[in-house]
């Protein structure tokens, strides 16, 4: 029998129409989440979806990990969101996983006046390796065009330049290059959590170090387990998912890289009150 993950991409998308169908005409008795994975994107969340999409608490969406609805899918409305998860069945908890959320303008608002009462876990990966992993992912997929890491981090500022006050002023509006181009930006952590910690309290936004996960799952692991109010459970191990492995950054660069991001890892750390592991 093939499995959802292995089956053609036609037989994907055909299942993908009906069941968007279906979940639309029976919106009214589906659950809609409990916690978000908000970010960052290339910063390991697929592997903690995964491990906790297999804990018997709780429930992914019914598609893919990600549905995208407060960030380009908005627009869209509830009920085309709430499509998207199971019948509301037991105890179980909801949830679903977008790396764009956390630095997305507009989605932090709208999950806090949309889900109320809803808890968010970050998942937050050294910057240097974030920003050139997310690099080599979009020109695998066909978002980046220019062939050099260094030449795309040249183009950020252009690419960027007014993306964010365009998107707030329209909501409709949805960039390509503020979602695809942002290597550096996205790693600005500190400035995405403030905005977070902000909105949603300390209480209800869960930080978590990839490099510290990876290390040690487990009680990192239980700690999140913890923090949702799950019961305690382990998968029987931990994978590690989407790796791109390429050369390593020239010295130079990584350098120039891990200069540029001293000032927002020192106000990470201020925030969180320890230092990132990247940075001990």
């Amino acid at each position: 029998m093939i499995s959802r993950r292995d089956a053609p991409q036609w037989v994907k998308e055909g299942g993908r129409g009906v069941s968007r169908t279906a979940g639309r005409i029976t919106s009214g008795v589906r659950m809609l989440p409990d916690f978000l994975m908000v970010g960052t994107q290339r910063g390991g969340t697929t592997s903690l979806f995964r491990a906790l999409a297999a804990h018997p608490g709780t429930a992914q969406p019914n598609l893919h990990k990600g549905v995208h609805y407060f960030d380009v899918n908005y627009a869209r409305g509830p009920a085309w969101y709430r499509g998207h998860f199971p019948l509301r069945r037991g105890s179980r908890l909801a949830f679903e996983s977008a790396g764009y959320y956390m630095h997305h303008p507009l989605a932090p608002e709208r999950i806090v006046r949309d889900l109320p009462g809803v808890k968010l876990l970050v998942l937050l990966r050294d910057p240097v390796e974030r920003a050139f992993s997310a690099y080599k992912h979009e020109l695998a997929r066909g978002f980046e065009t220019e062939t050099s890491f260094e030449r795309a981090l040249a183009l950020e500022p252009q690419r960027l330049d007014g993306e964010t006050g365009r998107i707030t002023a329209d909501a409709g509006y949805l960039s390509d290059s503020h979602r695809h181009h942002s290597y550096l930006d996205r790693g600005h952590y500190s400035e995405q959590l403030e905005v977070l910690f902000g909105l949603f309290g300390r209480d209800r936004v869960h930080v978590t170090f990839a490099e510290a996960f990876f290390a040690e799952p487990e009680p990192h692991y239980d700690a999140i387990t913890g923090f949702l109010g799950l019961p305690r459970w382990r998968p029987a191990a931990f994978e590690r998912h989407n790796a791109r492995p390429s050369p390593p950054l020239p010295v130079a660069l990584r350098t120039r890289l891990t200069e540029h991001f001293e000032p927002y890892d020192e106000r990470l750390a201020a925030l969180l009150g320890e230092a990132p592991p990247w940075r001990r």
